[in-house]
């Protein structure tokens, strides 16, 4: 089990004795043991063990017992706080300081005590200190014995807390360029400030001589590497595809490919260990490469000087961003293509939302009804009929990306690791082929995995960019994986490179701009890339970008699903104009 931040609960309550706070402490007691509870049993960590919650030691009416609470929370490695109560309290007394720690606050909807007064006051000294909370009010009033927690107030909780612990989960964790700038790519232009000031993260390197340097001298697991070799040559160099892109003076031989599958398998050991680190490299002597860069993301720069002379980094990345490997299902490990930074925060933030796998693609290519006509002589039906985006990439898109898992109904699905089955695992494995690299683009070789995404999977496509003068901007689309006829697929596949795996997407049209057409989606993306995950997870997006002061410039999430800090509507009436307004006005929590 790895080591992850917990969320603290703070019971607040009337601080008078003699009668009013004796009357309240099994009440407050229990609705922080309630939270709790909710959370624990409903939120997960990347490595599947449940969300912790530390409850302070007491309920909190003063400063003193505030201070105390805090003084617990530090010692035990709490990154986030939800303050709950059932009554009166005195706000500025008992409110949460710390400015690094998102925090929710929770006022019982009860008429015996005013627990909504506490809460509009304390959200005003929040306000007033620059400390934004959630405000999380419950729409019906309860009994005050009642300490179950209504539907919607379980919901905001639960937004609040999956994306408070994302916050506290990135925070002192690094981004590891293998490389450098990629082709020109802004996205891999990577700007230390915005990690640092924005997510808390540090910024590390290593030149791509470094997995050179490793193999050459035999820095890795050899024990291991026999182990990859095996499993890769029973579930993917048996799905290695025809030499279908490149001409006969550039295709490789057979010896020459087998020698660039190890190369590949070592690739993918040394990229691991520079992430994580590996202690079985000090046992091998080798104390220094043991430690790694404690790599939470990643990127691989590849193109071009690397792919213009050794094998391409599609095996690696795709394999590192799926649930399993030949050491079985594990958590995904975010490794951005093309070092694309913008792209890897995308993924990193989708991934601390769902706990799953995250596809990397190209936003390639918007297909018209009227062109997919033209072209293909047929013409796009069910949830295709208004256009279809084409998300492909370069051969590096995770294996979970096929929907070849599938739910107890037998329908696509991208699981989280520890639900994965054997049956799932293989059915990934048998979706995909590998294909050797097109060498036009790829000089070095290599091999490009190969699938056809299964349609009718909910799925959100989000992308992070950063604006001069601006700063960064989180922009996403909600919406579904779809298929399309065979005859229509294999037309416009071959269009690009029919050696690279396929999403067909299309978003959740609005009456509103820029979704009020599949073509304006994909004419209002801000770069060549987009991180898909599965799931409607927008609202839980919305939710961190407010904490880490990210405005979202674009998304198709309705109204009453958007929970941002309670002082966001004093910037005005408009949801998205506060949120810029808000974001520039508090500004990143680590400047």
């Amino acid at each position: 089990m790895n080591k992850y931040p917990k969320i603290g609960i703070r019971p607040t309550i009337d601080g008078r004795q003699g009668g009013v706070r004796e009357s309240l402490e099994e009440k407050t007691m229990n609705l922080a043991r309630s939270v709790a509870k909710l959370i624990t049993e409903n939120l997960r960590n990347g490595d599947g063990s449940p969300v912790e919650c530390v409850i302070a030691d007491t309920t909190i009416g003063r400063v003193g017992e505030s201070a105390a609470c805090a003084e617990k929370f530090e010692r035990e490695g709490v990154g986030s706080t939800i303050t709950v109560t059932s009554c009166w309290c005195y706000g500025a007394e008992t409110m949460d300081m710390n400015p690094h720690w998102p925090k929710a606050v929770w006022g019982f909807n009860g008429t015996e005590r005013p627990g909504a007064v506490y809460l509009a006051a304390v959200l005003a000294a929040h306000a007033q200190k620059g400390l934004p909370a959630f405000g999380i009010y419950g729409h019906d009033v309860q009994d005050l014995a009642d300490d179950s927690i209504p539907a919607d107030v379980a919901e905001k909780i639960l937004r609040f807390a999956r994306a408070a612990q994302a916050v506290a989960t990135m925070r002192g964790k690094s981004y590891l360029s293998m490389g450098s700038a990629c082709m020109g790519i802004a996205g891999s232009i990577v700007d230390p400030n915005f990690f640092q000031e924005y997510l808390g993260m540090r910024n590390e390197s290593v030149d791509l001589t470094e997995i050179i340097r490793r193999m050459t001298e035999g820095i890795y697991d050899h024990v291991e590497f026999e182990k990859a070799m095996e499993w890769t040559r029973e579930n993917c160099m048996t799905n290695e595809g025809e030499d279908i892109a490149n001409r006969p003076e550039k295709a490789k031989t057979r010896e020459q490919k087998d020698q660039d599958w190890e190369f590949i398998v070592k690739m993918m050991m040394i990229m691991k260990d520079l992430m994580h680190g590996n202690p079985r490299l000090a046992e091998l002597g080798y104390k220094e490469e043991a430690i790694g860069h404690n790599a939470i993301a990643g990127g691989f720069q590849g193109q071009r000087q690397w792919t213009d002379f050794y094998p391409n980094g599609d095996y690696p990345e795709a394999l590192m961003n799926t649930s399993f490997d030949w050491n079985g299902l594990r958590e995904p490990i975010t490794l951005a293509t093309e070092n694309d930074a913008g792209n890897g925060v995308a993924m990193l933030f989708n991934h601390l939302l769902t706990g799953r796998a995250q596809i990397f693609s190209d936003v390639r290519t918007y297909w018209s009804p009227e062109a997919v006509k033209r072209v293909t002589g047929k013409e796009l039906t069910g949830m295709a009929a208004n256009g279809i985006i084409h998300l492909i990439n370069s051969g590096a898109t995770t294996l979970d990306g096929s929907g070849a898992a599938t739910d107890a109904e037998g329908k696509p699905v991208m699981k989280h690791f520890w639900e994965m089955t054997d049956k799932d695992v293989d059915a990934c494995l048998q979706a995909t082929t590998w294909y050797p690299a097109n060498r036009d683009y790829f000089r070095g070789g290599g091999f490009s995995s190969n699938f056809l995404t299964r349609g009718g999977m909910p799925v959100t496509m989000v992308r992070l960019n950063l604006v001069k003068g601006l700063g960064p901007v989180l922009q996403l689309a909600e919406g579904w994986t779809v298929d399309v006829d065979p005859e229509i697929h294999k037309v416009l596949d071959k269009r690009t490179d029919p050696t690279w795996p396929t999403t067909w997407f299309v978003p959740r049209l609005t009456d509103k701009a820029p979704f009020k057409d599949v073509y304006s989606v994909m004419n209002n993306w801000g770069a060549n890339h987009g991180a898909i995950t599965y799931g409607h997870v927008g609202a839980d997006l919305i939710t961190l970008c407010s904490m880490l002061r990210i405005p979202v410039c674009m998304h198709n999430v309705e109204d009453e699903k958007i929970f941002r800090p309670a002082s966001w509507n004093a910037f005005g009436m408009d949801k998205e104009g506060a949120d810029f307004r808000a974001c520039k006005n508090y500004g990143p929590i680590y400047k």
